[in-house]
């Protein structure tokens, strides 16, 4: 068993994101999907289809949902999913937290969303 990756974000961005994540590492280790959140979406709809998805990714060892912008339509979603021990929700998802999160496949739910604000965080950087 391992932990599973769900991806909610507006529009495609998390189904662009997991694509270019498995081009980048030839394979997707983690049991991962996304689901894209239109502007005119229905919201009850939505969660009731991002549950579906849930059960379908949860082996046992829970379900890590990476979402876009905190506060946003796809993240008020995500946050209605995390009412029980088996899904921790993290915001701000972006190419290094999820290259960060695939490249850990045996760690735990907890552990593997440490690495994944981690990835997150450190990806970001001033160029110069």
């Amino acid at each position: 068993m391992s932990v599973g990756i769900f991806i909610i974000t507006h529009n495609d961005i998390g189904q662009q994101l997991l694509e270019t994540a498995r081009v980048m590492l030839g394979t997707c280790p983690l049991e991962s999907t996304s689901l894209s959140i239109p502007s005119d979406c229905a919201l009850e709809t939505s969660i009731a289809e991002a549950k579906l998805i849930i059960n379908k990714l949860d082996s046992g060892d829970g379900v890590l949902v990476l979402t876009d912008m905190f506060g946003s339509t796809p993240s008020n979603i995500a946050n209605r999913l995390s009412n029980n021990n088996s899904v921790t929700v993290i915001s701000g998802v972006n190419l290094p937290m999820l290259i960060r999160v695939l490249n850990y496949p045996r760690l735990n739910l907890k552990q593997l969303a440490e690495k994944a604000y981690s990835g997150g965080h450190d990806g970001i950087m001033i160029c110069k």
